[in-house]
């Protein structure tokens, strides 16, 4: 959560999310047409599930530029809340997509191989389509590492920290799934190469059964970390204790007996606190002060919605 000083609505980090997005569609589907080409020509097991997975990539970026669209809705009287959650359902979506499309079809057509194995395989061109694809996800991925480096710095987190703890669900499947492209790809070129160097065909099977291992990995981490802020993922510990001194940093907070923070978007949270007022003020003005505080806070960039309440006597401070 951002200071106090940053008293208006940011939409920064979600044109930035939606910059990212746009690249790695652009660059999954001028990929997944050149794996499907070569995958045709050549036969070879490591670029159907190349394939595969570009495809499945492309299908994602799609849902979500969806999520992007409709999380950014502004509240209305159904959704009072806003339509934040959204990017998690489509990011679910998404990464459901990823280990269909992607790490099933990946699996199974390296296992069909290993027992029916393919006729020698044209190299040449798959190297040439494998190296191309890296230079294109790489650019996608320098694009998704630039985001993350530059969000976590400024939350003083590791940057593994961040897509692992990020509530932006985009981000952390675009940086989550270009990485994994990487790798899918030396994978894919090292089952080729052995395939090559030894005439076996065992090796480019194995190579698309890793390739749909390691998507079957990453859809189940972007699978549980979607559920989790779909089913109430509190803040962490750092973000609670900000959003406890911007409490305390208006004039009339004495003290906060009870503060509840959770995630209703991207990189916005429901705010419920039970606060102690300096004075001894009249009901209607008791009132009035805890309505301006509530207004002070819901223009915050981070909140969106905020609602205070008196604490009982009894009730100590946090």
């Amino acid at each position: 959560m951002n200071t106090p000083a940053s008293s208006q609505k940011d939409d920064s980090p979600g044109t930035e999310s939606m910059v990212t997005v746009v690249i790695a569609l652009v660059a999954n589907t001028l990929i997944a047409i050149a794996k499907s080409v070569v995958a045709l020509l050549t036969g070879s097991a490591s670029m159907v599930a190349e394939a595969a997975h570009s495809w499945a990539d492309t299908g994602n970026e799609i849902f979500l530029l969806v999520a992007e669209r409709r999380s950014a809705k502004e509240a209305d009287d159904s959704h009072p809340l806003g339509y934040g959650r959204e990017a998690y359902v489509w990011s679910m979506i998404a990464a459901f997509g990823l280990f269909g499309a992607g790490s099933i079809v990946s699996v199974w057509h390296g296992i069909t191989a290993l027992s029916a194995p393919e006729a020698e395989a044209n190299y040449t061109w798959g190297y040439v389509v494998l190296g191309i694809s890296f230079v294109l996800e790489g650019i996608s991925f320098l694009q998704a590492l630039r985001s993350v480096r530059s969000q976590a710095r400024s939350l003083s987190l590791h940057p593994l920290h961040f897509v692992s703890s990020t509530s932006n669900p985009t981000l952390r499947a675009v940086f989550a799934e270009d990485a994994a492209a990487l790798a899918g790809l030396l994978i894919a070129a090292l089952g080729i190469g052995l395939h090559q160097a030894t005439g076996n065909p065992v090796y480019d099977a194995v190579g698309s059964i890793l390739v749909g291992v390691l998507l079957g990995v990453v859809a189940i981490f972007l699978i549980a970390r979607n559920r989790d802020f779909l089913t109430g993922q509190a803040v962490n510990e750092k973000t609670r204790q900000a959003a406890m001194n911007m409490l305390l940093e208006q004039t009339l907070i004495e003290r906060v007996s009870f503060l509840y923070l959770v995630y209703v978007g991207p990189g916005k949270v429901l705010l419920i606190a039970a606060v102690d007022l300096a004075g001894n003020l009249a009901e209607s003005d008791l009132a009035h002060e805890l309505q301006v505080i509530e207004d002070r806070l819901n223009n915050h960039g981070n909140i969106e919605r905020a609602i205070l309440t008196l604490s009982a006597p009894e009730r100590a401070g946090l």
